[in-house]
């Protein structure tokens, strides 16, 4: 099986609080933020619904990804997200 690792954007709520990061077991990372089980951030700001994902073969390319985005303007985030699922 190929290893495949995602970079993922998390909300509050929609136009709210966004969170960037990344897994190799997006199920099982969504979970964990729904349930508030990742101390730091996310649980501090309630930020749970999964709005946006990217598929790469390579950790690194995917932690590369993470860090690029995580430098981005919230506005350009919003952009990313609503392009791929505008509501």
């Amino acid at each position: 099986m190929a290893d495949r690792y995602f970079v993922y954007i998390l909300a509050s709520r929609r136009n709210g609080t966004l969170y960037v990061g990344v897994t190799n077991n997006l199920g099982r990372r969504v979970h964990e933020h729904k349930a508030m089980l990742v101390p730091g951030f996310s649980r501090k700001y309630r930020i749970d619904k999964l709005v946006h994902t990217e598929e790469y073969a390579s950790i690194l390319d995917a932690r590369l990804r993470e860090r690029l985005l995580k430098k981005w303007r919230w506005a350009w985030k919003i952009k990313l997200i609503e392009e791929g699922d505008p509501t």
